[in-house]
């Protein structure tokens, strides 16, 4: 059974995508402030994906994504009812691996969440697969060790999300070819289809400041233009 922790200050909206998620067969953990959802996270039982909220009481979202994220990588699906793209990209930059603007369907949600599942198991297997043959992929002064979950260039570590680190293995994985949002949303993020239009581009953008000499200029992940993003060396 899958374990929820659901962070949500709203008491109907708490109950009704509880709710929801209890008849898909999910066993669901709720917290109705941050330092709550951070007490439940860091139990023993601990979640196999976060429903995350970023207005809460206590601590907010953001710092709740923040802790979570400096121990684990449990797959985190941000609700906002901000349609700021600030707020989008500071959840995105936390760690957060995906973002709900309210209001939303909970069709949508739950699509959402059965999709970041999917996409931990597939990771997991892929992990698995690669720890015994070492799978490192290497681009200029890039190496990517799928195993450890790690990325250095030039020898010195980058710190990368883990959304991060599975769009750069993706696209150094088939660089030269180019590859549209939506069709990053799918191999990346595990969507059959999205409505979401913001989430490539912060992850992109944010690739690019980490790795890139010149951002403004980008020499490896390059845009283009009217089609997608392609790693170009």
């Amino acid at each position: 059974m899958v374990n929820v922790l659901l962070v949500e200050d709203e008491p109907t909206l708490l109950a009704t995508i509880a709710y929801n998620l209890r008849r898909e067969g999910h066993r669901v953990l709720t917290a109705v402030d941050g330092e709550q959802a951070l007490e439940i996270a860091g139990a023993g039982d601990a979640p196999d994906v976060v429903v995350l909220d970023i207005m809460l009481p206590k601590l907010d979202g953001f710092e709740v994504c923040r802790r979570i994220r400096l121990r684990s990588s449990v797959p985190i699906l941000m609700l906002t009812a901000k349609t700021d793209e600030v707020d989008r990209v500071v959840g995105l930059e936390l760690g957060a691996d995906d973002y709900l603007t309210k209001p939303f369907s909970m069709r949508e949600l739950l699509a959402r969440v059965k999709a970041l599942l999917r996409r931990r198991d597939l990771l997991a297997a892929e992990l698995s697969r690669v720890a015994t043959s070492a799978e490192r992929l290497s681009a200029g002064d890039l190496t990517i060790d799928l195993g450890e979950h790690r990325v250095m260039k030039a020898g010195s570590p980058v710190a990368l999300t883990p959304k991060e680190f599975d769009l750069l293995a993706f696209l150094v994985r088939h660089r030269g070819h180019v590859f549209s949002a939506d069709r990053l949303i799918e191999q990346v993020w595990g969507y059959d289809r999205s409505t979401d239009t913001g989430t490539v581009p912060v992850h992109v953008r944010s690739l690019r400041q980490k790795l890139e000499d010149d951002p403004s200029q980008p020499t490896r992940i390059e845009t283009v233009r009217g089609v997608g993003y392609r790693f170009a060396s």
